[in-house]
């Protein structure tokens, strides 16, 4: 729909006809009771925004977009309106925020326009229920409704408003920079909203989650890889404050280049603007492996084929069972010659987990046996302390095993000599399978374990350095003998 002037006009001065098509539009609803906050001419993907919150067939929607883009005051403070008060009908609506301040703000923020957005009483009011209007919640009579906001730190299940569960939840900003910096903080996220908030709707729920660019393995950013690998049904929508072609994504903010090289200097801060603004991670020189330099296989040769050379695997070995210890990381790796050059090619799957003694030893064998037979299994375990015992066990059992003095004084250093195979390819990954390994690699320093990290560096340290197995033929009275070396 269109905002023409004339239509405009006649929307002004009819308050039947505004409160037929406001019904119908979120658009026109904004732009009529929340003229106040539109102080740019909107953009298209404002519109498509816009229809996103329209549709009742869209029942999950991801939408990325930059600080600044009014995201948050169309979806978290007009939308929870509209969508009683309009065409959806609303009973129950649900708005999260990380934490419970930023919970409170969301709420006010619609208290506010409720109490005092005069044009919005005298048409669709009133609204006011006193004594069932406190710091998290809001509950409309005449429309059988209510909004609640909480934070991540609340649970959500089971909650109703008479016998409706929450029909529209809005999930607004509920990671930040200090909560995505670990995977273990990124999987909580995770798993409280699959596991609460999801299944706190029904079937007919609408969820909205908005936010900005934080991680490559945000929340934003599994939901969207789930939404193009067909695991969730919905839709991910991206807008950075430009476009391919360096265009302002909101003309009527930033007209110029100017504008944007203003709002640049205003930010301050080269990772921040490439994160927040431009939605993209900006690889900084303190990782030890950049994202941009993994390459990825869908399927590897097989050991029949020709320039198999071996298989190998390379453990990190935890010293603790307690629940802050580390894990035990095994990495495994076919290795082949392919047109005389070496090729390593990471197996998915790799083990990470605590396990005690026996129950490592037991996995090494496992992994070893189902990999390929023992004769090409190489094992590669550090040289130090109690790890040694691990090695002569293996050897007992005819496993080749072998104790590793590791290059490299600690593990960042390790990972930077093993850096190099993997930026110029020689190291290839499962497009699928070591996504916890890809993530400490290209995360050290940050993410709280590193085993998986070192389990790596040393299989690809040993793997680039095994020499390969040379056969020769020679003759001796009409026969042929053979020898092999290294």
């Amino acid at each position: 729909m269109e905002l023409n002037p004339m239509l405009t006009e006649r929307l002004i001065k009819d308050a039947a006809i505004r409160r037929q098509v406001t019904k119908e539009s979120h658009l026109w609803f904004f732009h009529l009771y929340f003229s106040h906050y539109v102080q740019y001419e909107i953009a298209p993907f404002h519109r498509e925004i816009f229809a996103t919150t329209e549709d009742p067939e869209a029942k999950t929607s991801v939408i990325l977009a930059f600080r600044g883009s009014a995201k948050s005051t169309i979806i978290s403070m007009s939308y929870p309106i509209w969508s009683i008060l309009g065409k959806l009908e609303k009973k129950f609506v649900l708005i999260l925020g990380l934490t419970q301040h930023q919970a409170r703000q969301h709420l006010k923020n619609i208290k506010d326009e409720l109490e005092r957005n005069q044009l919005l009483r005298n048409d669709l009011g009133p609204f006011e229920e006193r004594e069932e209007w406190n710091a998290y919640s809001l509950v409309i009579p005449k429309y059988g409704a209510k909004i609640m906001a909480v934070s991540t730190d609340q649970s959500v299940r089971g909650l109703r408003h008479g016998p409706h569960r929450p029909d529209l939840i809005i999930c607004d900003d509920i990671e930040d920079l200090v909560s995505v910096k670990t995977k273990e903080s990124r999987d909580k996220v995770d798993a409280f909203v699959s596991g609460e908030v999801i299944p706190a709707g029904d079937r007919n729920t609408k969820v909205i989650f908005v936010g900005n660019l934080l991680h490559e393995d945000s929340l934003l950013m599994r939901l969207k890889d789930r939404i193009e690998a067909d695991e969730l049904e919905g839709t991910f929508q991206r807008y950075p404050l430009l476009d391919e072609n360096g265009v302002p994504l909101w003309p009527g903010k930033f007209p110029s280049t100017q504008y944007i090289e203003k709002e640049k200097k205003r930010v301050g801060d080269e990772s921040s603007w490439h994160r927040e603004y431009l939605l993209t991670i900006l690889s900084t020189a303190e990782r030890v492996i950049r994202p941009e330099w993994i390459q990825f296989y869908d399927e590897h040769p097989t050991i029949q084929q020709d320039g198999y050379f071996c298989t190998a695997i390379g453990i990190d070995l935890a010293i603790s069972l307690r629940d802050s210890a580390d894990y035990t990381a095994m990495v495994a790796a076919r290795i082949f010659h392919e047109n005389g050059v070496r090729k390593i090619y990471i197996l998915p799957n790799p083990i990470n987990e605590r396990l005690t003694s026996l129950e490592t030893l037991d996995r090494a064998k496992h992994m070893a046996d189902i990999l390929d037979k023992k004769s090409k299994t190489r094992i590669f375990i550090e040289d130090v302390g109690y790890q040694g015992s691990l090695v002569e066990h293996l050897k007992e059992a005819s496993y080749k095993a072998e104790g590793v003095k590791l290059k490299g004084s600690d593990k960042r250093s390790r990972l930077a000599l093993a850096a190099r195979a993997v930026q110029d390819g020689t190291v290839v990954f499962p497009r699928h399978g070591c996504e916890d390994l890809i993530d400490q690699m290209v995360n050290f320093g940050i993410e709280k374990h590193d085993d998986l990290a070192d389990a790596f560096s040393m299989l690809v340290l040993q793997a680039t350095s095994i020499k390969r197995r040379r056969a020769i033929f020679v003759t001796l009275d009409d026969s042929w003998l053979y020898k092999s070396s290294f």
